[in-house]
């Protein structure tokens, strides 16, 4: 097992001792849908694992998997999706959980924050209502406990007035609140993994700011695990202890956090890096990788058609994820140990 600034990556064995094994432990996932011709691969194979209380950072573009890579950790891909490969939390492996334990790991174990939590939360329930119900299904609570409860964790997440807000309805609350009221939620339970989803994307910087501040926080008071998704890497280097960049299903590159952008070895990596707007530079335009991510690519390195290095080995050859260097991982035919 490869051990990335607290975050662990790769293939391998767990430790024999229950502190050092990592929380989760993602082998070989694969989540598929049917195609007219076949079954189509979102994620493709992807290896990675998280240590107690460290935060990995998943980056990529748009359509890259991220987001179907975290519904299958919480065993919520739909449509006819097959998830295979094995996601070991705690010692069990969540890929053969049925829809009634899935029910008592969700929200208790492991909590989601959604992208647009105007979308994730019910906008007839009050949200202290939404977050006492999470309480009173997983902990047991009665309605005024729960509703007690709910208020406490408003104030916790650095809501004014948490009382009042407690009665108000999802649209009544400005989009940093509505965040804010979407941790509390996902937090009611004291969960052992956080995946966030693009949290931080509908925010201003400011807030932005501020909710990162927040999740850092609360993470060191619960010894928490976060899975951080974002097509930010400004805002991935904020919060990740590592970082695991993905490319059309798949991952590209693995890293701690400072190595990566100190020396970011694929040229995917490489380009996302550069997209990254400089203050100190006046540039008449900004970076962009050329060409678009497709999914009718079959053979060799998937990025290969928008790599400026790329050959024909590049094109008929998938390169594995190799390490390199200690703690650096990378899939490129280009780059050597």
């Amino acid at each position: 097992m490869l051990h990335v600034n607290g975050a662990v990556v790769g293939d391998g064995a767990a430790s024999t001792t229950e502190n050092s094994a990592p929380l989760l432990d993602v082998q070989d996932l694969k989540v598929s849908f049917p195609g007219p011709h076949g079954a189509v691969e979102i994620v493709r194979g992807l290896s990675y694992s998280i240590a107690r209380g460290k935060t990995l950072g998943i980056v990529g573009e748009s359509g890259c998997g991220k987001t179907m890579t975290s519904l299958a950790l919480l065993g919520l891909v739909a449509g006819g999706g097959r998830v295979d490969g094995t996601i070991d939390f705690n010692g069990r492996d969540l890929a053969k959980f049925t829809q009634r334990q899935w029910q008592q790991v969700r929200g208790r174990e492991i909590a989601m924050i959604f992208q647009e939590p105007m979308t994730a939360m019910n906008p007839v329930m009050p949200v202290g209502r939404q977050i006492a119900e999470v309480l009173v299904k997983h902990e047991k609570l009665r309605k005024g406990a729960a509703h007690g409860r709910a208020v406490d964790l408003l104030a916790q997440v650095g809501i004014p007035s948490p009382a009042r807000r407690a009665e108000d309805y999802p649209h009544q609350l400005s989009g940093g609140m509505r965040q804010r009221a979407m941790i509390a939620m996902a937090l009611a339970c004291r969960p052992q993994l956080l995946i966030a989803d693009e949290p931080t994307t509908a925010l201003d910087v400011t807030i932005q700011a501020q909710i990162l501040d927040l999740m850092l926080t609360l993470q060191d008071d619960a010894q928490m695990s976060i899975q951080f998704i974002s097509h930010n890497l400004a805002v991935i280097s904020e919060i990740a202890d590592s970082i695991m960049v993905m490319y059309a299903g798949t991952a590209v590159e693995y890293a701690p956090a400072d190595e990566l952008f100190a020396n970011p070895l694929h040229p995917y990596t490489q380009g996302l890096i550069q997209t990254l707007p400089d203050p100190d530079k006046r540039v008449e335009r900004l970076y962009v990788i050329p060409g678009r991510v497709t999914s009718d690519i079959t053979t060799g390195c998937r990025f290969a058609r928008r790599c400026p290095f790329a050959d024909d080995g590049c094109r008929q050859i998938e390169p594995d994820l190799l390490e390199v260097a200690p703690g650096h991982k990378v899939a490129c035919h280009k780059v050597k140990p």
